[in-house]
């Protein structure tokens, strides 16, 4: 049985699509926050899929309307 993950990106491309700093995405992977990939004990990718997944999970929805 396999499971197609998609697209793989590596971890700078991951954080540029974020805006966020490589070694944010670095800490991310190491207490497994997002998943990942691991080839060859050290060459770590991401599913394209988590970028959509983390955005998703942290929308937040406004509780009132802006005041005019």
């Amino acid at each position: 049985m396999s499971k197609d993950i998609g697209p793989l990106l590596t971890v700078p491309e991951f954080a540029a699509e974020l805006k966020v700093k490589v070694s944010t995405v670095r800490r991310w992977v190491y207490e497994r926050r997002i998943n990942h990939v691991k080839l060859f004990k050290r060459l770590v990718r991401i599913p394209a899929t988590e970028v959509d997944r983390l955005k998703r999970e942290s929308l937040r929805e406004s509780l009132r309307p802006w005041p005019n």
